[in-house]
């Protein structure tokens, strides 16, 4: 999906978890969201107030009070228009109502908990495959996900990893994700939950791919499946390693460290761009600086 005419928007969280994976426990108490900025620009790409925006709370398991608290939200910076899809499982993702709604809305909005449940809920039914059509095809459309809802977003996925185990081999646990853009595997909650170890171990396992960590309240814009443009008020990490000359990865029983050389690491704030294919950081990511870096490149 290189070329796809819609939008990406991955934020990092700091609203629900659904599920805490590294503690087992429901957090049913910390339903505070990233700030509404973030909100505010799903909004403004997804065409305005008006628009029609459908929250998918599948990956949550506490479903019913996520949607409230989304509605809330929305509702907060002036966009009213906004449903709520409660799909549990596949079969509830064959809903002809569902379906319906997913042709006609303006953008989809992926909410926190388990990233597993997104991709074992929808991978391969036609609700992900109408997603996938309007995505490539459609100039405006826009996909977004917060938390679990953005890891979900790559072909290859973190489903599982602790964070102060993450430089042992075989701690990080990754599938498939739903595979809305490729090259990339996204990581949530970075500073905050310090997973910098897991997202590298990724990386290191899978050096085609470039790691994208999110902090909270931040995320990155994705256009034409390549170019990213950091917003929020936080931090984005980018781990790139296509230029690895040692890792021991391979060679090295489950349970033992890791070894890395030349691996690449850049820090992008709101505004600073990344641009996927030719693995090039952006200091401004804005439409005429981003065409002059292309032609460079070229």
């Amino acid at each position: 999906m290189q070329f796809a005419k819609g939008k990406l928007i991955a934020i990092g969280g700091a609203e629900d978890k659904g599920t805490d994976l590294e503690t087992g426990k429901i957090q049913r108490n910390n339903l505070n969201f990233f700030e509404l900025g973030i909100l505010s620009r799903i909004v403004e790409e997804s065409g305005g107030p008006l628009c029609r925006i459908e929250v998918i709370t599948t990956a949550s398991m506490i479903p019913y009070e996520v949607g409230d608290n989304y509605m809330d939200a929305f509702g907060k910076i002036g966009c009213t228009n906004i449903g709520v899809m409660h799909i549990r499982n596949r079969v509830d993702a064959a809903n002809e109502e569902y379906l319906g709604r997913i042709s006609n809305c303006d953008a989809v909005m992926f909410s926190g908990g388990n990233q597993l449940r997104l991709s074992s809920t929808f991978g391969g039914t036609v609700f992900y495959s109408k997603i996938v059509e309007r995505y490539q095809h459609e100039e405006g459309f826009v996909i977004a996900g917060t938390s679990a809802g953005a890891m979900a977003m790559s072909n290859t996925m973190i489903y599982e990893g602790n964070a102060t185990r993450a430089h042992l081999k075989g701690e990080v646990k990754i599938t498939t994700g739903l595979g809305f853009i490729s090259g990339v595997i996204f990581d949530s909650h970075f500073e905050k939950r310090g997973r910098f170890g897991r997202l590298a171990q990724a990386v290191a396992a899978n050096p085609s791919c470039i790691g994208i960590g999110l902090g909270e309240d931040t995320g990155m814009l994705v256009t034409g499946g390549n170019k990213m443009e950091a917003i929020g008020s936080g931090l984005v990490m980018i781990i790139d390693g296509h230029e690895i000359l040692h890792s021991n990865i391979a060679d090295i029983p489950d349970g033992n460290p890791i070894s890395l050389q030349n691996l690449k690491v850049h820090f992008c704030e709101h505004g600073n761009g990344y641009l996927v294919k030719e693995r090039t950081f952006l200091m401004e990511a804005g439409k005429d600086a981003v065409i002059k870096k292309q032609v460079d490149v070229e």
